[in-house]
């Protein structure tokens, strides 16, 4: 497929309420994953591997990191030829409002689309994580003459009902919508399985104008695409689903569950990092064939400090990512994921947390079930995800158990029980 004929919006303006406190002072797609990546790294490194080189990156809340780390790692393309990532704040181009919604944002910048004339409009979420081949979803919609496509990807029932569920026909034709339904509708042929949205839409350019224009009178309409315009479409048009299960890119056999999360909660996002310290991790950050690219500051390698077994004193990283810089100076990680410039002091013991940027871990600290944000110093002795009461106290705890430390948290020392030698 010709790529050039896409143009390409990504969505990167939510609030991620959710998310909070990682979302206090940056958008959601800006959070850290994975140690050196930013979320929106993830679909933006899927437009480029798949020969995407039009994108428009709507931003709103908070955008500041965001638009930094975009300047940094993503100017990559080169307008001369026609290629480029535009960062597009809110503007109140139409009229008085911000974005409303996932339609509105890009209704608001239509003028973009009558300008650049594609032949093809693809709608992305800047949230997710997952690696998928655009092209092949565009070769879909072509070949069933759609109108719009819609990026579907098949759950167990229970876990469905979180999500937009679509019902679709024989064909694969979409025949309904409904956003978290308690009762979802199951795929025609298995009662235990759903079809859900990916939030990945492909548009011929003048059936979503139109539906753009339409949606925009609609004064019952939160102008969401899931909510409003698909459901519109499919009543008009010829709106398509795409499964993506049967076209996994992420290790495993054909016609299994791709790996695909929504990182929408704190507990689905510190489950998506711990899913990369597996053994055997089924999104694999390391396929050459399938690059995830991102901004890279200058730091140093990763060092290891002291190897003392007598005492205790052992710089040691098991079943971890470690970003460079980190230093482990004498104590232990396992299972966990460090950004870059995190340093483990001695008899320090961490395990399956997520720290990031700037964390400094002090001696005897003892933490654990816990994602721990920027530029916080964890004080010697210090306790964290060991008694969840004492840390509601101090800190936000999920519903799944994880601790998590707001950005520049400042933490007092705690006086140890006992004088320990060596300190």
């Amino acid at each position: 497929m010709n790529m050039r004929r896409v143009l390409t919006f990504v969505m990167a303006g939510g609030k991620g309420e959710r998310l909070l406190p990682l979302t206090k002072d940056r958008a959601k797609p800006a959070v850290p994953f994975g140690g050196i990546y930013r979320i929106i790294d993830f679909t933006l490194s899927n437009c480029i591997n798949s020969g995407i080189r039009k994108i428009h990156v709507l931003i709103q809340y908070k955008s500041y990191s965001l638009q930094r780390h975009l300047l940094r790692g993503w100017s990559i393309f080169n307008s001369e030829l026609g290629e480029y990532i535009d960062v597009i704040p809110a503007q109140q181009r139409i009229d008085e409002h911000w974005y409303l919604g996932t339609a509105d944002a890009v209704y608001q910048n239509i003028y973009s689309i009558e300008q650049e004339r594609p032949e093809y409009v693809l709608v992305l979420a800047g949230d997710h994580v997952y690696k998928m081949n655009y092209a092949e979803m565009l070769a879909f919609h072509c070949h069933h003459h759609a109108e719009a496509t819609v990026g579907v990807i098949e759950f167990e029932k229970e876990r469905a009902k979180g999500f937009g569920i679509v019902e679709v026909d024989g064909q694969n034709r979409i025949v309904g919508f409904e956003e978290k339904p308690t009762d979802p509708k199951t795929i025609p042929g298995d009662p235990q399985r759903c079809d859900v949205s990916m939030g990945i839409y492909i548009f011929t350019r003048a059936a979503l104008e139109q539906a753009l224009i339409e949606d925009a009178k609609r004064r019952d309409s939160t102008h969401d695409f899931g909510r409003d315009v698909i459901p519109w479409m499919k009543e008009r048009f010829k709106v398509m689903a795409y499964n993506f299960s049967a076209n996994n890119m992420t290790g495993g056999e054909k016609g299994t569950s791709p790996y695909w999360r929504d990182i929408g909660t704190l507990d689905a996002y510190y489950e998506g990092n711990m899913d990369l310290v597996s053994v055997t991790p089924q999104f694999d950050l390391y396929d050459r064939e399938w690059p995830i690219r991102t901004y890279h500051e200058q730091w140093p390698p990763v060092k290891t400090v002291f190897s003392d077994e007598a005492t205790g004193r052992v710089g040691m990283a098991l079943d971890s990512l470690v970003s460079n810089g980190c230093v482990i100076s004498g104590g232990r990680i396992q299972r966990c994921v460090l950004s870059p410039d995190v340093r483990i002091n001695s008899f320090a013991d961490v395990s399956d947390s997520i720290l990031m940027e700037d964390v400094e871990v002090g001696r005897y600290a003892k933490i654990r079930r816990a994602i721990i944000d920027k530029d916080v110093s964890i004080p010697r002795y210090a306790e964290i995800g060991y008694d969840l009461e004492e840390d509601r106290r101090r800190f936000h705890v999920t519903d799944d158990g994880v601790v998590v430390v707001a950005k520049g948290t400042v933490i007092e020392e705690p006086r140890p029980a006992v004088s320990l030698v060596g300190t």
